[in-house]
């Protein structure tokens, strides 16, 4: 069996674990957290018992959809504090098929590669202007849902501003950090003047965990009167 077959079928079997609607349940909720999840919170959020919860949790972690972790809870430690309990957290590998199978990441990787190697900046350029009018043509009044359908995890913050739980180029972006934290940048920026009202704002603002891109000013409704503008040239 070819190597690309095999990662076809592995992504498969992980993606048909997801059918299962008390392990979809408890993806999710593992997905949506910032820290490792612990059985107890995770079957608490699924409406399921400790039991039930650990033996999905452990098949989600078989199929490559979590990671597993072992940790104390907080304030407890030394002596008598039992052992450290399991926890999940959403893996970083990415899980995709396609039948007869397709390799875009190598493609991706080559087309980064050639930005990458030209001096005059001519397709950065390019790259930056294609990003931004890909992300108007994703606009949406719900900004949430087009950043979603953009393939990003939004969530508002405590003081209003939009973050992104992942990137949708993660492994791309490990070899390409600068060119692809700029594609998102204009992606964003581009998905925003077709979304957001204008106090809006895209700016980079890396931190680990999350994407390269933080929306500063919550948006409450788009504008559809707003013309397009290249990239440089807002906000």
């Amino acid at each position: 069996m070819g190597s690309d077959q095999g990662r076809d079928q592995d992504a498969i079997s992980g993606l048909s674990s997801l059918d299962d609607p008390v392990r979809r349940r408890l993806y999710e909720y593992v997905r949506s957290r910032d820290e490792p999840v612990a059985r107890d919170d995770a079957a608490a959020a699924a409406g399921i018992s400790r039991t039930l919860a650990a033996y999905h949790l452990d098949k989600l972690a078989e199929a490559g959809l979590l990671a597993t972790s072992y940790a104390r809870a907080a304030g407890r430690g030394g002596p008598g504090a039992g052992r450290p309990a399991k926890r999940y957290a959403r893996a970083q590998r990415e899980l995709s098929a396609s039948v007869p199978p397709r390799d875009y990441g190598l493609l991706a990787g080559v087309l980064a590669e050639a930005i990458a190697a030209d001096d005059t900046g001519a397709v950065q350029h390019a790259m930056s202007a294609a990003a931004y009018q890909a992300g108007r043509a994703a606009s949406d009044p719900d900004l949430h849902a087009a950043l979603r359908a953009c393939g990003y995890e939004p969530s508002t913050t405590a003081d209003g501003d939009v973050e992104l739980r992942n990137c949708p180029f993660h492994q791309l972006a490990r070899r390409h950090t600068d060119l692809v934290c700029g594609l998102n940048l204009h992606l964003i920026r581009g998905l925003l003047d077709g979304s957001a009202p204008s106090p809006a704002r895209a700016v980079l603002a890396p931190r680990p965990g999350r994407c390269c891109v933080r929306i500063l000013g919550a948006p409450i409704s788009a504008d559809p009167e707003r013309q397009a503008t290249p990239p440089g040239d807002h906000r």
